[in-house]
């Protein structure tokens, strides 16, 4: 689980029969030996407040409505209850036909759910598998043709093997809807109502968000019949968990500012943001250039360098990360230590959510931005939605500049005597 939070005091959900647990072990949620079992070989024995409060729900069958933001553990959330349904009913998945869909927004995060089915029902024999685009359709087709219990597919791919006929949702139990406000923000809504069209009208279905804009609003009200509810709010918010501070700086100083910064070895794993994919490149490059291991992560890479990137970072081996928000949107990775904002974004929630992925479990975090004159009026935003101001690391607001150092890349040059400034 990836927030365990001991003596939460859990209210049973509307609908719920049974009286308040306080402390909730996995063993008395009613979940099936096998899971359990999985999930002690994990080191899991307390869930979280999402995970004790959905999953008796889930397991009568009730719709459900989750508003939590990544890092509560909402995936063992709805992966638990839906393995333990799933093998109650000992029936053969049809070829092409899933019994469950989980629909994510990003390569990434499908990969991540996939994983966390694999691993909670390692001792159960229901079959996993999971689709997204960058990548051959072969070995996907063939997986679907054996059948499959759970399918975990990307909105884009998804639509394509359905197209082709590789994929019939006629048979679909249970459907998840996971970072239906990513979806929204990504521009697949209409992808996931074409989706829902497909899918049988009797059957139990699950949305995960992190906010709650009317467009989702407006689609959980078509997709959940009657469901239960569930808010989770942390103790602290990821913000005030978060130590921020702010270096105010020109632009052409900004790939400077960040080797210094990262040459404290003490830094363990960073996290930085750029708005474009080539400003991404531009600075692992730079990086590199320094001495400090670093690599992209966009769009533009291939599945391949992408998943190679994500391993090496998850397991030390990649000190730093350089990723723009749609490539790390759904982003899980423990003990990230620091994100820093080489480019501040041009929507305050973006900053939200960038920082949000250090301070996991409990853990405190550094988030640092670097604001050039430019983007004196995002920050301005940021600060408004966060209700604070961030701390200024050189001086004072009004004059606090780092400038770039002489004959530091991208610094600007002085024109020879006579000739035409460009423009």
């Amino acid at each position: 689980m990836q927030d365990q939070t001991q003596g939460a005091l859990v209210h049973q959900t509307r609908g719920d029969s049974t009286a308040e647990l306080s402390n909730p072990a996995f063993a008395d949620l009613q979940l099936s030996s096998s899971l359990l079992d999985a999930l002690r070989d994990r080191g899991y024995t307390t869930p979280t407040p999402i995970q004790a409060r959905a999953i008796p729900s889930l397991l009568r069958g009730r719709d459900l409505l989750g508003v939590a933001q990544t890092g509560t553990g909402k995936t063992a959330a709805f992966a638990l209850p839906i393995l333990h349904r799933l093998n109650a009913r000992s029936v053969r998945p049809q070829p092409l036909c899933p019994r469950a869909l989980v629909l994510t927004p990003t390569r990434e995060l499908a990969s991540q759910i996939a994983d966390s089915f694999d691993a909670y029902g390692a001792k159960l024999s229901l079959r996993t598998t999971v689709v997204f685009g960058g990548v051959g359709k072969s070995p996907q087709i063939n997986a679907l043709r054996r059948g499959v219990d759970v399918l975990v597919a990307t909105p884009g791919r998804l639509l394509d093997l359905m197209g082709d006929r590789y994929v019939d949702l006629s048979r679909v139990e249970i459907f998840v809807l996971d970072e239906a406000d990513r979806m929204l923000d990504m521009g697949f809504l209409r992808d996931v109502r074409r989706v829902v069209e497909r899918l049988p009208k009797k059957r139990q279905s699950l949305l995960f968000s992190a906010t709650m804009p009317q467009d989702i609003a407006r689609l959980a009200q078509n997709l959940l019949r009657d469901p239960v509810r569930v808010d989770i709010t942390p103790p602290s918010t990821t913000v005030e968990r978060v130590e921020q501070r702010v270096h105010f700086v020109e632009k052409a100083a900004k790939r400077a500012l960040l080797a210094d910064i990262l040459g404290d070895r003490t830094i363990e794993r960073v996290l930085v943001f750029t708005r474009t994919k080539h400003g991404a490149n531009r600075v692992a490059r730079y990086l590199e250039t320094q001495g400090i291991h670093a690599a992209a992560l966009h769009g533009n890479k291939s599945q391949t360098a992408r998943e190679r990137a994500l391993a090496e970072f998850r397991s030390g081996a990649l000190r730093v990360l350089v990723a723009t928000d749609i490539a790390a949107r759904g982003l899980d990775v423990p003990g990230i230590t620091h994100v820093i904002n080489f480019d501040l974004p041009n929507i305050p929630e973006s900053y939200v959510h960038r920082i949000g992925r250090t301070a996991r479990a409990g853990r405190d975090g550094i988030a640092i931005s670097f604001c050039d004159g430019t983007e004196r009026a995002y920050l301005a935003a940021i600060e408004r939605e966060i209700r604070r101001e961030l701390d200024v690391v050189g001086g004072a607001r009004s004059h606090a500049v780092r400038r770039p150092p002489h004959g530091a890349a991208g610094a600007r040059r002085r024109p020879r005597r006579g000739a035409r400034p460009r423009r």
